[in-house]
């Protein structure tokens, strides 16, 4: 099957700023995959090397096995963009806003009109069809920029911090407009800030830092690489925590009348625990895990090595 996006050694330089240093990236057709990274990592400049809006310095970059820069309409027709800014023709209603967009990539007219109400009402501002773009609120503006990708019907949807300054409500609104989206086939690239949003939506993650790839995985395998937080409550509590030889396991202590102990994956360590307790005499009243977050992840692989020194 063909990568949705394949990205091979690709560099990307600004007079004497590498913003993109050798990033290898591969996204599956049907995949919905976050992009996450500090200010600064390249996950903009790499959306726009993939459509059209920079020149690459160096390496791959293709879309649906079209190279972006030598087969640029394939590559983009296949793209909808929802950008983090807003860069939209302020002087037409959004409904002629879209049939303009579908316009560009080739729609005919009366099927532009089609496919611009649909995306209205896919994202829920139909009945504002004949507004400026100027005059929607803040949360209106968000869900005509998702509107304005969808219009081309793209094969993927590439998302720039699509909830970026909107309220809970509305964040959960635009998520299940997506998920639709990626349960119907499309193949979904987020870039977030919100780590929750990751670890909700997404089937694989890769972390930026410096223009390269640090990490890629699945949310669950890059949360088994953080710490988690078991609290154990026992019938008889000790005064110092017992000596507790099982693999994984970082720490143990008393904490508020309970055996604490820190150890990664730790539903995976929980019976070893809960044997070498009860062979020591111990009576385990309670278990409760807490996870490590894909946050504290996130945290941890883009320290840079003057902090970890700090």
């Amino acid at each position: 099957m063909t990568l949705a996006i394949r990205a091979r050694n690709l560099r990307k330089e600004y007079e004497n700023v590498r913003a993109l240093d050798g990033l290898d990236l591969s996204v599956e057709s049907g995949e919905f995959f976050g992009l996450l990274g500090p200010n600064g990592a390249g996950k903009t400049t790499f959306i726009n090397i993939l459509v059209g809006l920079a020149n690459r310095t160096d390496g791959e970059a293709a879309v649906f096995g079209h190279d972006v820069a030598e087969e640029y309409q394939q590559a983009r027709d296949a793209i909808g963009l929802a950008p983090q800014e807003y860069n939209v023709d302020r002087f037409f209603p959004i409904q002629e806003v879209l049939e303009h967009k579908a316009g560009y990539h080739g729609v005919p007219p009366g099927e532009a009109t089609r496919r611009a109400e649909e995306a209205l009402k896919t994202v829920g501002i139909y009945e504002k069809r004949d507004t400026r773009f100027d005059w929607l609120s803040g949360g209106m503006k968000r869900r005509f920029m998702l509107a304005r990708a969808l219009v081309s019907d793209p094969d993927l949807l590439i998302l720039d911090e699509p909830t970026a300054g909107v309220d809970v409500q509305l964040r959960r609104d635009l998520w299940e407009v997506i998920n639709r989206m990626n349960d119907s086939g499309t193949t979904i690239l987020l870039t977030t800030h919100y780590i929750e949003e990751a670890e909700r939506l997404c089937d694989r993650v890769a972390i930026m830092d410096e223009g390269r790839k640090v990490e890629e995985a699945t949310p669950g395998e890059l949360m088994d690489r953080g710490t988690d937080r078991i609290e154990i409550g026992l019938r008889s509590v000790p005064a110092t925590a017992p000596e507790l030889d099982v693999p994984d396991v970082h720490d143990a202590r008393i904490e508020d009348g309970d055996l604490v102990v820190t150890a990664a994956r730790g539903s995976s360590v929980v019976p070893d625990l809960l044997r070498r307790l009860e062979a020591a005499g111990y009576t385990v009243t309670e278990v409760d895990i807490e996870r490590a977050s894909l946050e504290e992840v996130f945290v941890d692989v883009t320290r840079t090595e003057s902090e970890v020194e700090a």
